[in-house]
Parts: C-alpha cells; structure tokens; sequence
C-alpha cells in the first residue's frame, strides 16, 4: 500500500466514494470499505434515476428552481445553480466511462419524471435499476485504475489527527477487531446516510451514521441533523430493511388508495407527484386513522417492462403489481443533514472532505428533490478532487493512536423501535424529550455511534420548534418566518493526544 505524501484516504464505496477516487487519479487513493467494494453501498438500491436538465424543453435553471422549491427555503440558491449546471457533464461522463443507460426509440437517453420536477428530466438504466448500474460501471473503473487501492474488510473508527489538530490520517479495524492506523494527505468520507438508525428503513441495515460520528468526534460541525426524508411508498411485506417502490411509478400513472379504495391525494396539490414529505404524511395520517392498508396500484401497462426491479422484489414477497395493489408505508429513507462542508467538500475541520449524503452541501435543504442524489455526489466528488490535488501536501508527522477496537452496539434493536415511535414521520416535544433521555443513557459517554447520532438527530429536532421539510412537529405544525439551518459541533476538539507515529503505519492487506 501507498503511505506516500500524496495519499488520500477515502471512506466508502458507494457512488460518492467511487466517483471521488476516480477523480483523484493518478493520485494514489487508499478505498477503505467494510465489504466487498459496492456491497453494501446504498447507491446499488437507488431506483429512481440521476436528474438532469437535458430535455429539448428544459434547462439547468428550472432544475434549479425545482430544486429550491422542494428544499422548504433551505437549500441555497448557488449551490442548486452549480450543480443542476454540472448535471449534464455528469451524465456525459457516466456515458463515457460505459454506463449503459436507457434510451427512446430515436437512440437519445430516455427521460423519465419524478415528483416535484417541472419536466422529464430523469436518466435510469435498466428501467428502475439506475444505482446498480452506474455503481457496477463505477467499481469497474475503479478495480481497473492503477491508482486506487481498495482496502475492504476494514472499518474506520477514528479520524487520527497530527500535532497541528489537522486530520491526516485513520484508525482502522478489521474483522478480527485488530487495529491499525493509515496516513495521508487528506481524509474523505463518503459513508452515506443514517437510515439504518429507523426500524423502518430502505437503507442497507450498515447506514447508521457512522461517518458523522467520526466527524463529530474530529470537532467538526454539523448542519440539519433533524432532516430526514422518509420515502413514502416502501413496500410493507414483512421485509427489513423494506424494499422501495419507486417514486417513478408515480410518475408513470400510479395511484395511491385507502383501505377505503380512496384515492386520497387527490385533493392535494401536486397528488402523488406532490413533494415527498408531502405524501409520507399524507401516508401516516391514513394509517395513523386506521385506514390501512395503504396501497400504490400499478397495474398499468407494460409495469412489468418498464420496471423489473420493483416487480421482483414484489414476487420476490408474494405480490404481483401487475395483478394487485402493493401496501405501502413510509420509511427512512435519505437525510438531508449531515457534515457542513463548503463549495470544495471542505469540513470545518482541516484535513477532512465529505461527499454525498454524509455532506451538508446545502443542496437539499429541507426536503432533497427525488434523483438529486445521485447527482450531487457525482458533482462534489470532482470538485473535492480538484481542491485536494490543488493544496498543499503536508508532512506525514506523528498521528494520534487510533484507540481501542470498537464494538457493535447492545442496543441496536431498541434505538431503532425508538427513532421510529419519536423521532419518525411525525414528531411532538414529548416524545423528542423521552427519546433523548433514553439515548443519552445508551450513549455510553458518547461511545456508542449508533446513540450518538441518533440522539443528534432528536436534539435538533426538538429545537428545531417549527414545522419545515421532512421535519414536522405536531406540536409546531407551521413554518417559521425565517428558514435557518441548525448546527452542531458536539466535540469541540479531538479527543486523542497524538502519540503515533506515520513511520510505524501498519501495512494492511
């Protein structure tokens, strides 16, 4: 392995972590990922598609503004501009690497519409298979380029700083709970999201926040913890975590019904393509009413072709879309919160990056318009790359240990039931202040990650004393005049004394 001064580290294999190292190159790049390189990435679940503006009718601008209106007057105008600018860049080079994307009759990529886009502006890959296909053409380009070591089997447990305060470096444990320690330039984390903190999630079980607790334990600060977007059409078979019915099926003719066979959207603005915190609370109150089950009928023709993924996960639990209505609920889906980080991916802790849906960007907002994702991990990764290769290398001195092996949390299963019943879909100061007794129990002095965001997550909520986005009180049910963004930096300087030093960097294989 490359322990040269050029070395960045990058954490995670998913779209954002891929598309970063590939940036990179030929700067060596050290991919340190806990499984098999795209396994348990949830970039391989994504269905819906990447947003760009390539469409003979539309343009960057009204991606933009679609944007800023989903975004509850938190996503930030410049930021929505430069990267609905980029989008088409991002596709063309997607394109090129080989992404077999889907095209029309006439050999132009095929544009499909999602809720809350003024026009068809989503490019999908296999009907609703976009995530696995651009992340398989992503790994392939990156077990391919001579410059990226990936280093799986590892979990990173600690952001490792110098004598100077400035991240350079990471702890490590492998699945024997040996420790070890990886220096370099730069550290980027590209770890996802939090959705397996939620009982009821479409995220990989993996996606507890485990990122934002290195970030936080590094003193960075973080923004719009209280953010979490919950998908409203998972599908309710039993499954855990849930498989997804793509918003696109809504954008294809799709139909929401009670249990009453009401088609309950339809005096709502926008119906079933109305904005995602929109029909995820339109969802809980008919269950919350005891109008279950809801459904999502899709028997439209050719469902089957258009959208082979969401049918065999339909079979793959019993049901058959194109026969009978598929019950759904919401479910954690996406946080919009996460590190605040600049133009560059820059954390407010030097030394540190993040990319994707670990990182602030201001993008989302309050609300993260469907198919953005994607897009803004693809932008910021050229951007984090750029401003890496362009700054300063500094001297591999002595780091901080990368302290003891971690260990799961006992209280997985419990810290899941109770973001679910208190911190979900709808939220009361009541519940929040129960909730964040009880994880600051389970914390253990802030040493249990799972605890630790989780109770991050209910402490901005139950300050955040309006309703806005994917975060609604039921006790504040209306918007403030003012939209602002929470932030929070739990540890104000790294809790390691340097004591390591770089020479002795163990090698890993």
């Amino acid at each position: 392995m490359d322990h040269s001064p050029e070395n960045v580290i990058l954490v995670g294999g998913g779209v954002a972590g891929l598309a970063t190292a590939l940036a990179l190159a030929p700067l060596p790049v050290t991919l340190v990922v806990a499984a098999p390189l795209g396994a348990e990435a949830a970039t391989g679940w994504a269905q819906g598609g990447i947003a760009a503006a390539i469409g003979p009718d539309d343009a960057p601008e009204l991606h933009a503004q679609d944007t800023l209106d989903a975004g509850a007057g938190l996503t930030e105008p410049e930021v929505a501009r430069r990267i609905a600018q980029a989008a088409p860049g991002a596709i063309d080079w997607l394109v090129a690497l080989g992404t077999p994307f889907d095209r029309d009759g006439t050999g132009a990529l095929a544009l499909g519409l999602e809720a809350a886009h003024s026009r068809r502006r989503i490019v999908h890959a296999e009907g609703d298979g976009t995530g696995r296909v651009v992340l398989e053409t992503l790994a392939k380009a990156a077990l391919a380029c001579p410059s990226i070591h990936v280093l799986a089997g590892q979990r990173a447990i600690r952001l490792l700083t110098d004598a100077e305060g400035r991240v350079a470096g990471v702890g490590v444990q492998d699945r024997d709970a040996r420790v070890a320690a990886l220096a370099g330039r730069a550290v980027v984390l590209a770890t996802g999201g939090l959705g397996g903190l939620y009982a009821a999630t479409t995220n990989p079980l993996g996606a507890t926040g485990s990122g934002l607790a290195l970030a936080a334990r590094a003193g960075a600060v973080l923004r719009d913890m209280e953010f979490v977007q919950f998908h409203p059409t998972a599908i309710a078979a039993g499954a855990d975590p849930m498989p997804l019915a793509t918003e696109a099926l809504r954008g294809e003719g799709a139909r929401l019904y009670n249990a009453r066979g009401e088609r309950f959207m339809a005096a709502i603005p926008g119906a079933e393509l109305a904005p995602r915190d929109v029909v995820a609370r339109a969802i809980f109150a008919e269950i919350a009413a005891g109008r279950r089950p809801v459904v999502l009928d899709a028997r439209f023709e050719g469902v089957a072709r258009r959208f082979p993924g969401v049918v065999a996960l339909c079979r793959a639990h019993g049901l058959d879309p194109a026969e009978a209505p598929i019950p759904v609920r919401p479910a954690a889906h996406y946080h919009m919160g996460g590190i605040e980080v600049d133009a560059a991916g820059r954390s407010s802790v030097a030394g540190l990056w993040a990319c994707g849906e670990v990182a602030s960007t201001g993008l989302h907002g309050a609300n993260r318009l469907a198919s953005n994702s994607l897009l803004e991990a693809l932008v910021c990764a050229r951007a984090i790359a750029a401003d890496i290769a362009g700054s300063p290398m500094h001297a591999l001195g002595r780091l901080a240990a990368p302290g003891a092996p971690a260990r799961p949390s006992p209280a997985r299963a419990e810290i899941r039931a109770l973001m679910e019943r208190q911190v979900g879909v709808v939220r009361e100061a009541a519940g929040l202040e129960s909730a964040i007794a009880r994880l600051a129990e389970l914390s253990a002095g802030g040493e249990d990650d799972l605890a630790l965001v989780a109770r991050l997550v209910a402490e901005a909520a139950l300050a955040r004393t309006e309703s806005r986005g994917g975060h609604f009180r039921a006790d504040h049910p209306e918007p403030a005049a003012q939209a602002l963004h929470s932030r929070t930096a739990p540890f104000a300087a790294p809790i390691a004394a340097p004591d390591a030093s770089a020479d002795a960097v163990r090698q890993v294989a």
